[in-house]
C-alpha cells in the first residue's frame, strides 16, 4: 500500500523562508527605529545573515542537484 504523495505546499520550502525572513526584517527595522530594542541589533543581523547564508546554499544545493553533479 503506497500513501498519498503530500501536497505540493507541504513540501516547497518557499512559504518558509519568506515567513521566517519577513520575521527578521521586521524584528531589524524594529530593532534600528525603536530604542528600547537597540540591544537587539546585532541579533536580528545576524539572523538575516544567517538566513541569507542557508538560502545561498540551499539554492546552490539545489541548482547542482538539478544540474546532475554527483556530490550535490
Amino acid at each position: 500500500f503506497q500513501p498519498p504523495p503530500l501536497p505540493r505546499a507541504l513540501t516547497s520550502p518557499w512559504p518558509v523562508i519568506v515567513v521566517i525572513t519577513g520575521g527578521w526584517l521586521i524584528t531589524t527595522l524594529l530593532a534600528f527605529t525603536v530604542e528600547a530594542l537597540a540591544p537587539w541589533r546585532p541579533v536580528s543581523l545576524a539572523g538575516l545573515g544567517v538566513g541569507v547564508l542557508g538560502t545561498s546554499i540551499f539554492l546552490w544545493q539545489r541548482h547542482s542537484a538539478r544540474r546532475g553533479d554527483r556530490g550535490a
